[in-house]
């Protein structure tokens, strides 16, 4: 009963936020929209964009890394009636009340908050407000779905765009991959207007485009020891469970499987890992797979984790339009360039990942955190996808990953953190360590429990690194380290 009035006052503020849209369009007030980069904040600027092409809004739309001093000239230089900021801007409560304090701005967030919340023109939807997390129970496109829902009824249409963004933030980390709370009603209103299916399959990556035994080979959750990075033996996998591997010329990917096919190849799996003593393994073989029903079979967009990595990529490539349009409904030159994108990302990750496992120096673990030093290697906008896949394979589960890649022409690094379950058990939140040891050493910081960034600059790499080690630390003895979330 406590969860349900939680997301009742949750649902009341986004009535809130819907108004103060609506009467900006209604004087024909000029928008600016501002989002994350990422897939979760590629999908929030496409929920909102979408929602204000329907209410023929004047609106621009930019994606950012973070909230700073760009985004306030480029606020003062436009002068809009109204700001939106999408998938961030709540760890930024502070600069925006010094910076643009006679500004109206709607933010619809998710991150954990910091600093305060008492300017009238600041209307904040942020599911921490109402004891709801942001790091599992929705995402920073749920929130904008929310919003958009309840600017018109007919924005429904866009819960699963929002869906996407949730499983591109790895939200669906309940039973079987499963979601809760706010995502829940997200799911199910996908499922009632026929957008959406949720199916029990393997759970793994590439159901709808990749070829069965690429499927396999290229799988890290789970690894698959002997399978894993092991196309020709994945190859023969298949092929002696007498699972044919083509449909006339082309290759068949796990959607195109029988029942008895698909019941075959898992229980051949689950014993494969059962030999291999992988008894954990077994158990998250089969799960939730959300399907969009309206998207073309064998296609990047059919399969909703597929979606999350293809907006991801154009964020982080730099071409976030692409990722922005296709949220929005393009489905022809946009989604052709985007896949070259999603081709040219995988290779960069592949050319990262290689990197930094060629040598010792480049992974080293301290106290209580391993730090991945990408320097002026890795791609600073790359570099959390780099530490998302890095963290699961860390020979101790309850230290932290953090990882950080220099921007030169800022002289700044770009930080990005991610920790385990078994250390969120421990009490860690990286979201409070990566703000509290930024602001130890004049920069910024922030995110969630299980993962945040922050930016440094150069000369202070080495004292953030020692600071946040300290501070983890502190976590794992149960100890506060400051002011763990001011609202």
């Amino acid at each position: 009963m406590l969860q349900q009035t939680a997301i009742d006052k949750f649902l009341v503020k986004s009535e809130e936020a819907a108004k103060v849209i609506i009467e900006t369009v209604q004087k024909d007030g000029n928008i600016s929209v501002f989002s994350h980069l990422d897939a979760d904040g590629v999908a929030a600027a496409g929920v909102i964009g979408k929602m204000l092409v329907r209410l023929d809004a004047r609106f621009r739309i930019r994606v950012m890394q973070w909230v700073d001093d760009k985004i306030v000239e480029a606020i003062k230089a436009d002068k809009p009636e109204l700001v939106i900021m999408t998938d961030f801007g709540s760890g930024y409560l502070d600069l925006l009340n010094e910076k643009i304090p006679d500004y109206n701005v709607v933010i619809l967030d998710h991150h954990q908050i910091t600093g305060t919340t008492n300017n009238p023109r600041i209307v904040q939807l942020n599911p921490h407000l109402y004891g709801i997390d942001g790091a599992t129970e929705v995402s920073g496109s749920g929130v904008a779905y929310f919003a958009a829902k309840a600017v018109n009824a007919e924005n429904v249409d866009l819960a699963p765009i929002a869906l996407v963004g949730a499983l591109g933030d790895m939200q669906d980390k309940y039973e079987q991959r499963s979601f809760h709370s706010l995502n829940e009603i997200i799911v199910n209103d996908a499922v009632a207007v026929g957008l959406l299916k949720v199916e029990k399959d393997l759970t793994f990556f590439g159901r709808e485009t990749r070829p069965i035994h690429k499927m396999l080979a290229t799988t890290t959750n789970p690894f698959i020891p002997g399978l894993s990075g092991q196309e020709t033996d994945a190859l023969n996998f298949v092929a002696n469970l007498d699972i044919p591997l083509k449909e006339g010329d082309r290759l068949r990917a796990l959607c195109d499987l029988k029942d008895d096919e698909r019941k075959k190849l898992c229980t051949a799996l689950a014993d494969y890992l059962l030999s291999k003593g992988l008894h954990l393994e077994v158990e998250n073989l089969i799960g939730n797979v959300y399907v969009l029903t309206k998207e073309e079979p064998n296609t990047a967009l059919r399969d909703g984790r597929e979606f999350a990595v293809l907006l991801n990529s154009t964020g982080r490539m730099d071409k976030p339009s692409l990722g922005i349009a296709i949220c929005m409904g393009d489905r022809k030159c946009a989604l052709e360039e985007a896949n070259k994108i999603l081709e040219g990302y995988r290779k960069n990750i592949n050319k990262y990942l290689g990197w930094v496992m060629e040598k010792p120096e480049r992974l080293r673990e301290l106290n209580h955190i391993y730090v991945i030093y990408g320097e002026n290697f890795i791609n600073e906008k790359i570099i959390g996808t780099v530490s998302s896949i890095l963290v699961s394979g860390l020979t101790n589960n309850e230290k932290p990953l953090l990882a950080f890649a220099n921007i030169e022409q800022e002289q700044a690094a770009k930080f990005s953190g991610r920790t385990t379950e078994a250390a969120l058990r421990k009490g860690v939140n990286l979201g409070d360590v990566m703000r509290i040891a930024s602001e130890t050493h004049g920069g910024k910081g922030g995110g969630h429990n299980i993962a945040a960034g922050a930016q440094v600059s150069l000369d202070k790499i080495e004292d953030f690194i020692k600071t946040a080690d300290e501070l983890v630390g502190k976590q794992l003895k149960g100890e506060k380290i400051g002011n763990e979330n001011s609202n």
